[in-house]
């Protein structure tokens, strides 16, 4: 991925240009626990569209942070996973789910 404001010295904002956006961090989020087909991601978040989630997961996997196996099978599977980069993120993710738990879910 292209650091496209090269003003930006906040590592925050470097890494949310990199996560950022609406569906990024829910889908890294959910391959934390291994690898998941398609199908599996998309039950996960109902409220994406096929066409958002495919494009959500081409980037990811262009910049590095998933990996697309493809089996040749009939019919054919797809499986996605982190890569090492990908993992690196693990800890952001469970700080996330700890602090989105005690702060939000838990004060409704």
């Amino acid at each position: 991925m292209t650091n496209s404001n090269e003003d930006i010295k906040c590592p925050v904002a470097s890494t949310l240009k990199f996560i950022g956006g609406k569906w990024k961090t829910v889908i890294l989020y959910y391959l934390t626990s291994g690898k998941k087909r398609f199908g599996e991601i998309a039950v996960r978040i109902p409220t994406i569209s096929r066409k958002v989630l495919t494009q959500q997961l081409k980037e990811l996997e262009r910049d590095g942070l998933i990996f697309k196996e493809q089996y040749k099978e009939i019919p054919p599977r797809v499986e996605y996973s982190l890569t090492d980069l990908g993992k690196s993120l693990n800890l952001v993710f469970k700080e996330m789910s700890n602090w989105g738990l005690e702060n939000v879910l838990n004060k409704k």
